[in-house]
């Protein structure tokens, strides 16, 4: 508000100006990308299959987040101005396409805050006393709503940043306390070893052992993972929109950050609660979950209580909540810019109905080849309103009224948008309550919400690549393509659990076992890509270069007239400034190959190293030796500290840069004013002196004064050219108000 000025603005609200720094890019996607059921899972998969449960849980997840950087680049690019990818698929294929993929987007979105809940209810009533579901369920909503409401996308870019400080410092004392103290609760690394090896067999483990990579379980876990990670990241709208409040570079370098950030979390509360869990087991038999208590992913809250009694309790509480809040807050605004954008704007209350696509909102001329926006700001009367506008951010309840009858009415209307959207961010959060309780009735567990939401979800994920990616889409091939894997999938999901799982504790337990997942998965997902590119094959109608190019100019042609999407590339295009030239594809593509590069190369390096180069290292050993698994267990420990120090110290390093160089632009720009201003003055003092020896010369030369005229002046080849002489009212008039009237 006070340093970057974007206050009164509503995609600001929901891309936080389009210019956020790589490292908090980074830091808060880790946090939004850090679901509770991250920690808790985590931990679940460590107790049934061992180290190579957690390894396969976050190498799964992270190969899906280390190519979404490729696909989130070309969305930057191709649809700089979108603001949800709904609005992608609006501009391609239409109103039918896009009203299956809200639902699909809200399904989503309903999918990732029912593990919130659950997991964050199952959370609070093992670590706070006679908590109540309501209780839970009214503090979660509270938790994921409060911020996000006052300040929009941009506050939880900064409580993200928080929130993932404050896990890792949490995390790094529990790992600490557990494995690096004097007297560890549980004994030395090698202690903990020779315990954990004393219990039956792992099954589907190489030699029944829980510390070996050559685990049938963990592999099948990953591959659900893939499909779960694909459905829930590409066609969740928090995901993108955090994706896009960066430019290109940025975007991509934060995002590979926060991969490798991320995969520190639950490798390192996945290896110290799991494991610590079953060495204590071996000892202890009165450490003992049930598999239901398991399945809800307590394990992690559970052995930070008893590693450090009402203390480890409240940590991991603390982090949970931190988690929740980061999590919950993104997918609000994610569910909100849909409601916004894609129901409110376009559907109940459009500013213009019946707009044609890529037509001026203000004029409603075309020009499919049109590399100009609409006037932005260029008018006196816009300065008066804009003036009008700053006031009344600073007085909130304040209706402003428009004098510009060019832009005035879309003014308006942003407001009205800004208002619903208030009420909409409050309507979600209070849906909230609800929506808890139903689920908290129904006995669904967290285990059941994630895996089987995927079978429902992960057949729009193909659809929403091709429209990024694919000129040649069709709208027939999307909707069949998609709806048609919708049906395989269930009918899969549902045919192996009923001939494999039949009467195996219900339907609940029956749908979620891993290989009724990955068959309602792969069938999903094979049906959806294959009638998708098979009928677009088909039906498409793109001949020439200029056909596809006519298609992407849809995508370009995705903005806001007020505050157009050319304006967040005024650093590399100075004469975008006034708000009324784009840049063209082939200048963005131009000044966007360092953000293509550092997507490629990084994904690659990413996949490599974690997913063949570690696994196929480790599987090597077969059973990992005592002095294996303490080399291991310190590695990923390290790696957690590393990447605390570099949330710590870089994105303050950059924040303070980022806003240090903004405060010098705003002075430089604010000497500027005074200048000109100045030599206004000077203009008009020199113009008052001008008129009056005009005046005087005239009366002397007629011999008379005409009062209030001033006569044409005498010949005088020296001074004046008959072509430039003029009669003047006489009056006492600015520079300024002179300039408007001539």
């Amino acid at each position: 508000r006070y340093v970057f000025d974007d206050t009164h603005n509503l995609d600001s609200a929901f891309d936080a100006g389009g210019n956020v720094s790589a490292s908090l890019t980074a830091t808060t996607l880790a946090a939004q990308l850090l679901w509770p059921a991250d920690l808790m899972q985590s931990a679940t998969v460590a107790v049934k299959y061992g180290i190579a449960g957690v390894f396969w849980y976050c190498g799964a997840v992270l190969i899906i987040l280390s190519l979404f950087p490729l696909f989130s680049f070309q969305f930057k690019i191709k649809a700089p101005g979108a603001k949800t990818f709904l609005q992608i698929i609006l501009a391609r294929c239409g109103r039918v396409a896009h009203s299956v993929f809200c639902g699909f987007a809200f399904l989503v979105n309903v999918i990732v805050l029912a593990s919130i809940i659950v997991g964050g209810i199952a959370v609070l009533q093992v670590t706070v006393k006679d908590a109540s579901p309501e209780f839970c369920i009214i503090l979660l909503a509270t938790l994921c709503g409060s911020f996000t409401f006052i300040g929009g996308l941009g506050s939880t870019f900064y409580v993200s940043y928080f929130n993932t400080l404050t896990t890792f410092v949490v995390l790094i004392i529990l790992m600490f306390s557990v494995f690096y103290v004097s007297d560890p609760p549980y004994g030395t690394l090698e202690e903990i070893y020779e315990k954990v090896n004393c219990l039956p067999n792992a099954q589907g483990n190489r030699d029944g052992s829980y510390f070996t990579f050559l685990s049938e379980g963990s592999l099948l876990w990953a591959i659900q993972g893939v499909f779960v990670v694909s459905s829930f990241l590409y066609c969740d709208q928090a995901s993108w929109q955090s994706r896009i409040a960066a430019k290109p570079l940025q975007g991509a370098i934060g995002f590979l950050l926060a991969c490798v950030i991320w995969f520190a979390v639950p490798a390192t509360i996945g290896t110290v609660a799991g494991i610590t869990y079953l060495a204590q087991t071996a000892v202890d038999p009165e450490v003992y979950l049930s598999d239901d208590q398991i399945n809800s992913g307590i394990v992690s809250t559970f052995m930070s209580q008893h590693a450090l009694g009402k203390t480890g309790g409240i940590m991991m509480l603390t982090m949970l909540t931190m988690l929740t809040m980061s999590t919950g807050s993104g997918e609000i605004m994610g569910v909100a810019s849909i409601v916004v954008y894609d129901i409110y704007q376009t559907y109940i209350r459009p500013y213009r109905f019946k707009h044609p696509q890529g037509s001026c909102l203000f004029c409603g001329l075309y020009d499919p080849k049109l590399e100009r926006t609409s006037l932005s700001t260029h008018n006196s009367s816009c300065k008066v309103d804009l003036e009008r506008l700053n006031h009344k951010s600073r007085v909130p309840g304040n209706v402003v009224q428009y004098n510009c009858s060019y832009h005035g009415n879309f003014r308006a209307y942003q407001d009205s948008l800004i208002d619903f959207k208030n009420w909409c961010i409050l309507w979600i959060t209070l849906g909230l309550i609800p929506f808890g309780l139903a689920l908290n009735s129904s006995g669904v567990d967290l285990n059941w919400t994630m895996v089987t939401g995927v079978v429902v979800t992960v057949p729009c994920f193909p659809g929403v690549l091709f429209c990024i990616l694919w000129s040649k889409l069709t709208t027939l091939g999307l909707i069949i393509g998609c709806l048609s894997g919708l049906v395989c999938g269930l009918c899969a999901n549902m045919l192996v659990a009923f001939v494999y799982f039949q009467g195996e504790g219900g339907f609940i337990l029956a749908t979620s076992q891993l290989y009724a997942v990955v068959a309602g998965s792969v069938s999903g997902i094979v049906i959806s890509l294959t009638l998708t590119v098979t009928i677009s094959l088909c039906t498409h109608k793109i001949t020439s270069p200029e056909d596809e190019a006519e298609v992407w100019q849809k995508l370009r042609d995705i903005d806001n007239p007020l505050h157009p999407w050319a304006l967040q590339f005024v650093d590399e295009f100075p004469e975008v400034k006034d708000g009324l030239t784009r840049p063209t594809a082939s200048q963005l593509d131009q000044i966007s190959k360092k953000g293509k590069i550092a997507s490629i190369i990084g994904s690659i390096i990413i996949i490599v190293v974690f997913i063949i180069i570690i696994p196929s290292t480790l599987a090597g050993l077969e059973v990992l030796t005592a002095n294996d698994f303490k080399i291991w267990t310190t590695a990923i420990n390290v790696w957690c500290v590393i990447m605390a120090v570099v949330i710590t110290v870089v994105t303050p390093v950059e924040e303070i840069k980022a806003i240090v160089l903004q405060l010098r632009e705003k002075k430089r720009q604010k000497e500027a004013n005074v200048d000109a201003a100045a030599q206004g003055q000077d203009a008009e003092a020199e113009f008052a002196v001008t008129l009056q020896e005009r005046n005087r010369h005239a009366a002397l030369t007629n011999g008379t004064v005409d009062k209030g005229k001033v006569k044409q002046l005498p010949e005088d080849d020296s001074n004046t050219d008959r072509s430039n002489m003029f009669k003047l009212e006489r009056k006492h008039v600015s520079v300024k108000d002179f300039d408007t009237e001539v």
